[in-house]
């Protein structure tokens, strides 16, 4: 069934995530929805390369230039419509993405990923 992540208008073209918790395989996980050029992608919170998440400060995962989500660990750069690592310690792995869709002027996760 999915979920209510928040209102599309908190969600600005490359402004900050909305960070959200899901249950993936029984452990509580952080997660964010992003919009990036006009579209909302979500990943699960945590770098590739080490499990920490990316944000410097809550909800903000892209860089100075607007054009990748970062790690603010290490530097790893993500291109945010895939999620695939371009640059630092993790390159060519990907960020574990999450399925939205908007609807009403709301977004949605629809993964479900066995949130309750």
């Amino acid at each position: 069934m999915p979920r209510l992540i928040c209102a599309a208008a908190d969600l600005p073209d490359g402004g900050d995530a909305q960070r959200f918790e899901l249950d993936l395989e029984g452990v509580r996980r952080p997660a964010f929805v992003q919009r990036w050029r006009g579209q909302a992608f979500a990943y699960v919170n945590s770098c590739a390369h080490i499990p920490v998440e990316l944000d410097w400060n809550p909800g903000r995962m892209l860089d100075d230039s607007g054009e990748y989500l970062i790690c603010a660990t290490h530097g790893a750069l993500y291109v945010p419509d895939s999620g695939l690592c371009v640059a630092g310690p993790c390159v060519g792995r990907s960020l574990q993405a999450l399925r939205v869709r908007e609807e009403n002027g709301q977004v949605f996760l629809v993964d479900g990923a066995g949130d309750e």
